[in-house]
C-alpha cells in the first residue's frame, strides 16, 4: 500500500503520509494557489502540479526532489497563433422548449485551465485543457505540442486554422472555468499495453480515442445515453464526468457520467449503464478502479446535478465487485450528517487503500478497500484532486 497521498486543493499542494501513528496532512507547495491536479509521473518520479493562479493564470509546476521544492516549467503550455474554436454559449430563452438557447460564435483559443495530466508508457506526458485541447510533451515538459488531429476534428468544426471549417461543433461547454463556457478535457486514459492508444473524455462531447498515436480520433460513445436530450443515443454531446481504466485489466473502463454510471469491458468499444438509483448510485463525479480486477470500482455518489449534495444528507462510498450488477454502500467511519460534494479527480485507490476529499475540506482514507474509514482532516481547503504517489 502506498504511504503517501498527493492532494491538490484550492490553496496549495498537500502530502498526506502515515508513519504508523496515523495519517497527517502537510502543505508541501503552492501556498494560497489553486492546484487543479497533482500527480507523480510513474516513468520519471517527477511530481506535476497543474496550477490555477488567480492573477497569473494556468501554470505547470514540477518537483524533482519529491516535493521538497517546486519550480514553474520554463516552457509553459500555450495555444499556437491562429488557434480557434466554435463556442456555444447558453442563454435564457423563454420561447424554447427547454428554456435556453445557444449563441454560436468562433473564438480565439487561449489557455483557461490545465485540468488533467496523464502519462504514457513510452514517457509521453499529456495535459488536457479548457478549451478542449490535448497537449503532449515527449521531452519531460521541455516542449509542448497541441494535438492537431483532435483539435481540428470534424466533430468540433474541422480545421479552423485554414478557414471557417464546417461551421458546426458537437463539443459543448463546461462551467468548470469561472466565467467561461467552453469544452474541457478532464480525463486522459493511456494503455499500459500500447503507447499508441490514448483516450480522453470531454465535457461535453463524450469519449474520444486514438489508436495510432494521436494521428486520428473517433468517438467511443456506443451504449451511452443522454436522457435529457431529444436524441438520447446521439454520437456526440455526452457529458462524462470522469473515466478511469483498470491498470491490470486494461479492457475494463469505468465512467461516472452526468446521467449515470457506465462500464465497459471491451476497451470502450461499448458501454453498459450500471446505475442503481434505489441504492443511491446514479449521479456523481469521481470513480476509481481496482489495481487488477476490472469488475471492481468505487464511486462517491451525489444527489443530482441540481442538488449537488450527498444522497439523503449522508456520506457513503459505493463499491461494486461484479461489474456494476450490485453495489455496496460503505459508511463505517463516514459522517452520516454531511453534505459534501466530491469532485471528479478527488477519489483514488491503490493497493486496497482508498482516499477521497471534498469541497468542504474533509479528507477520508480507508486501508481495507472502503470497509472502514478514518478522517484525516476536516480543515483542508476545498479538495480538487487526490492521487496516491
Amino acid at each position: 500500500m502506498s504511504k503517501r497521498i498527493l492532494v491538490g486543493t484550492r490553496k496549495g499542494t498537500f502530502a498526506v503520509t502515515n508513519d504508523g501513528s496515523g495519517w497527517q496532512a502537510k502543505l508541501i507547495g503552492h501556498a494560497g494557489v489553486g492546484v487543479n491536479f497533482v500527480a507523480k509521473d510513474p516513468n520519471t518520479g517527477r511530481l506535476w502540479a497543474l496550477l490555477g493562479h488567480g492573477h497569473w493564470g494556468a501554470k505547470l509546476s514540477v518537483s524533482d526532489d519529491d516535493g521538497a521544492s517546486w519550480a514553474d516549467l520554463p516552457t509553459q503550455i500555450s495555444y499556437p497563433e491562429g488557434a480557434k474554436f466554435i463556442a456555444q454559449d447558453m442563454f435564457e430563452d423563454p420561447d424554447s422548449d427547454y428554456g435556453v438557447g445557444w449563441k454560436v460564435s468562433t473564438k480565439p483559443a487561449t489557455l483557461l485551465k490545465n485540468w488533467i495530466i496523464g502519462f504514457g508508457p513510452d514517457g509521453a506526458v499529456y495535459v488536457g485543457t479548457i478549451p478542449g485541447g490535448l497537449f503532449v510533451s515527449r521531452d519531460n515538459g521541455g516542449s509542448w505540442a497541441l494535438n492537431l488531429p483532435l483539435w481540428n476534428h470534424e466533430s468540433r468544426g474541422g480545421d479552423l486554422f485554414a478557414g471557417e471549417g464546417n461551421g458546426e461543433t458537437k463539443w459543448f461547454g463546461t462551467p468548470a472555468s469561472e466565467g467561461v463556457f467552453a469544452p474541457g478535457i478532464h480525463s486522459i486514459v493511456t494503455d499500459p499495453r500500447d503507447a499508441n492508444s490514448v483516450m480522453v473524455a470531454v465535457s461535453s462531447a463524450g469519449v474520444v480515442a486514438s489508436f495510432d498515436g494521436g494521428e486520428s480520433w473517433a468517438s467511443r460513445n456506443k451504449g451511452m445515453s443522454m436522457d435529457h436530450q431529444p436524441d438520447a443515443e446521439a454520437e456526440w454531446g455526452h457529458d462524462p464526468h470522469y473515466i478511469e481504466r483498470c491498470p491490470g485489466d486494461p479492457d475494463h473502463i469505468w465512467q461516472q457520467n452526468h446521467v449515470g454510471v457506465f462500464y465497459s469491458s471491451d476497451n470502450a468499444a461499448t458501454w453498459t449503464k450500471v446505475s442503481a438509483p434505489d441504492d443511491g448510485v446514479h449521479f456523481g463525479f469521481p470513480c476509481a478502479t481496482d489495481d487488477s480486477d476490472g469488475r471492481t470500482a468505487w464511486l462517491v455518489p451525489g444527489k443530482s446535478d441540481m442538488q449537488r449534495v450527498t444522497v439523503d444528507g449522508a456520506l457513503f462510498v459505493a463499491r461494486t465487485e461484479d461489474g456494476g450488477q450490485s453495489w455496496a454502500q460503505l459508511r463505517n467511519g463516514l459522517p452520516q450528517d454531511a453534505w459534501d460534494v466530491v469532485y471528479r479527480h478527488a477519489l483514488a485507490q491503490r493497493g486496497g487503500a482508498v482516499a477521497f476529499g471534498s469541497t468542504t475540506g474533509n479528507l477520508y482514507v480507508s486501508t481495507d478497500r472502503g470497509d472502514s474509514w478514518v478522517t484525516v482532516s476536516n480543515n483542508l481547503p476545498p479538495v480538487y484532486s487526490v492521487r496516491f504517489g
